[in-house]
């Protein structure tokens, strides 16, 4: 199956990348690669294989849950820089264009 230019824009522009337009040829021709790869794979007769969900046999061992008092949140809070609202209050990482985003 082949993928065109249109799509892998389309997919980048929902995914907020931008693209030379050698990249874009790049990406294409790998994109489409790995669309016939997965279909060679959905071409392989695989009845009769039994389902496998893990391959490890290894089991994790977990201690007992037990519930313990937490810390008093006032005592904690008194270990950060700013606090609002009972909330440790930190700068913004992320402008999504709105103000005070």
């Amino acid at each position: 199956m082949a993928i065109t230019n249109e799509e892998i824009k389309r997919v980048a522009n929902l995914s907020k990348l931008s693209f030379s337009d050698k990249e874009l040829e790049t990406f294409t021709g790998q994109m489409s690669q790995i669309i016939d790869m997965v279909a060679t794979l959905d071409s392989i007769d695989t009845e009769g294989v039994p389902f496998t969900s893990n391959v490890a046999s290894e089991i994790n061992v977990m201690r007992e849950d037990i519930v313990i008092p937490g810390e008093s949140r006032d005592e904690l809070l008194k270990n950060v820089p700013q606090t609002e609202d009972g909330f440790i209050k930190v700068p913004v990482i992320i402008d999504n264009g709105e103000a005070d985003a």
